[in-house]
């Protein structure tokens, strides 16, 4: 079975929001579907995207599970991005909060970390 992944954030500046998801995620959107979203490619056939939809933005919440967290977290802080909240389960699973300029929610999470 074939599946492609797009999970959507509903924003209400679309210019703000670009510049920041491209702080966080590195790089500018593979493309624009038309002029009011922007789409990054994360993985192969695995996608998230901005949209302007203002009377929806801020309710997103997406936790994206990496092998390389700590390198990441790096790279962001190096782009000038801050998380609003770390954690550590009872497991060892860490998860690095980040809020958009609407609130939206997106989560980094990783294994334990390596000694």
């Amino acid at each position: 079975m074939s599946l492609d992944l797009f999970a959507g954030i509903p924003v209400s500046d679309f210019t703000a929001a670009l510049a920041w998801y491209e702080q966080l995620f590195g790089t500018p959107p593979g493309f624009f579907p038309n002029d009011t979203e922007a789409v990054w490619e994360l993985a192969e056939h695995r996608y998230v995207y901005i949209e302007h939809l203002p009377a929806r933005a801020g309710n997103a919440l997406h936790t994206l599970f990496v092998d390389d967290l700590d390198t990441r977290v790096a790279g962001i802080a190096d782009r000038g991005l801050e998380p609003a909240k770390r954690e550590t389960y009872s497991n060892g699973v860490r998860k690095i909060t980040y809020h958009d300029p609407d609130g939206n929610e997106i989560g980094l999470g990783g294994g334990p970390a390596t000694t």
